[in-house]
């Protein structure tokens, strides 16, 4: 970890944890999906990388393990041997990555290429048990700002690196600060 991400995580130290959060669904998502400091069974024979791009493998590795999604949908500049959809994969076998799909179970959306156009199609393709990830919410934050106001993106969650947002109808609009 280097001193960005330390300067990173000490701004966000008030939000460690799960601290603060009400809602008990949420709450468990934050420490046991998010946060979850415990290796999980195939981290070993997974890949590694510098520091930030395996702590959001490892992310997306639990995302799909919690989700259990039959299609992953990732952008077409990505493969299957990118970092990232190798972890997705390893989170669950029986998904399949592709670059669209008429619904969206787990999205992946780094922020390159028409990633506005395409984010925005995709709100229209959400069900209450869809989540989307968006890296780098910071290089457009007017953006991420837009997706957290969308009323159909009902909780979100902005780690700095990446953000997730879930769409469950049932519940209470609400945004999280989390540290990770």
């Amino acid at each position: 970890m280097g001193l960005k991400q330390i300067a990173i995580w000490m701004s966000r130290m008030a939000h460690s944890r799960g601290f603060g959060i009400q809602s008990p669904t949420d709450y468990a998502f934050v420490r046991y999906v998010i946060n979850e400091h415990w290796p999980y069974y195939q981290y070993d024979s997974l890949p590694t990388a510098n520091w930030e791009t395996l702590h959001l493998a490892r992310l997306y590795f639990r995302l799909s393990n919690w989700r259990q999604p039959s299609v992953i949908v990732v952008p077409k500049p990505m493969d299957d041997n990118d970092l990232r959809t190798t972890y997705l994969k390893a989170g669950c076998y029986k998904a399949t990555l592709q670059s669209e799909s008429p619904t969206i179970e787990l999205m992946l959306q780094p922020l390159v290429g028409n990633y506005r156009q395409q984010l925005l199609d995709s709100l229209n393709r959400v069900d209450d048990q869809s989540v989307v990830i968006v890296e780098h919410l910071y290089e457009d934050w007017a953006f991420w700002h837009s997706l957290v106001a969308d009323p159909r993106a009902i909780i979100t969650f902005d780690l700095y690196y990446c953000g997730i947002i879930l769409f469950d109808k049932k519940r209470t609009k609400q945004h999280y600060k989390i540290n990770f």
